[in-house]
């Protein structure tokens, strides 16, 4: 299911994900210590992020990095 982009930018914290990710590519567990929030919340807002193709994953051994999808 593909959500709807300005849906997703709505929500303020995945707005400061985007900005943390356009300058590097981060682990959930990096961007999850920017926030007062969990991990799981963190993962739940980068699922969204990803399901609307603002955000892209990438694996390097067991991490997965994502940085933000900038043909969008």
């Amino acid at each position: 299911m593909r959500r709807d982009v300005f849906q997703a930018i709505a929500d303020p914290t995945r707005r400061a994900i985007i900005v943390l990710i356009a300058l590097q590519a981060m682990t959930p567990n990096a961007i999850a210590e920017h926030f007062d929030t969990t991990r799981q919340a963190v993962s739940k807002h980068l699922r969204i992020l990803t399901e609307c193709e603002l955000v892209k994953q990438e694996h390097q051994g067991r991490e997965i990095y994502y940085s933000l999808e900038v043909e969008k």
